[in-house]
């Protein structure tokens, strides 16, 4: 994963949180990156630099850059995948070709996945806050609603608590007490 650095200053999470005052002022241009596990968590900036930084901002004119409202015709703005391992969380979507993906892996979907079985698959891993690529979990995903559907036979889930009706007719051939 490529990350852009926006400074040349760069210090760890444990060593700005000893001194964050002594880290910023030894900053070059006063702003310096926190770095957690080798990815940047946090900017920060001296009061100066910030100060040169709105006043560049005020400086430019509206009419500096414009765009072309054309250019926006065609933008498709589609849902970003996160990347590495992550915990389940409630937007989580599959990928549009989720039906021929689990295909590929051995599992034939007649139908797309209802928004019922996304809505428990997603409940159940939540709480269950374990970690897995976003394939991974359309793997899951592709599996669970497998076993749901054949564990019902593709029939819908019994109600427990409809009352049956009664029947009081005797059966023929029936031989009981007379």
């Amino acid at each position: 994963m490529l990350i852009k650095i926006l400074t040349s200053t760069l210090i760890g999470m444990d060593a700005f949180r000893q001194d964050p005052r002594q880290m910023l002022q030894q900053a070059e241009n006063g702003t310096l990156a926190v770095l957690d596990n080798d990815v940047p968590v946090l900017y920060a900036v001296t009061p100066e630099r910030l100060a040169h930084l709105l006043a560049l901002e005020a400086s430019l004119q509206p009419s500096d850059v414009i765009l072309d409202d054309s250019l926006y015709d065609n933008l498709h703005i589609t849902s970003l995948t996160p990347v590495g391992k992550f915990a389940m969380y409630s937007g989580w979507k599959p990928d549009a070709d989720f039906q021929q993906q689990a295909a590929i892996w051995g599992v034939s979907l007649s139908k797309p996945v209802t928004s019922s079985e996304l809505a428990a698959f997603i409940t159940y891993w939540q709480a269950e806050g374990r970690m897995f690529h976003h394939i991974q979990w359309q793997q899951k995903l592709a599996r669970s609603v497998q076993v749901n559907r054949s564990v019902n036979g593709s029939q819908p889930k019994r109600d427990i608590t409809q009352i049956s009706n009664t029947d009081y007719s005797i059966p023929d051939g029936f031989r009981g007490e007379q």
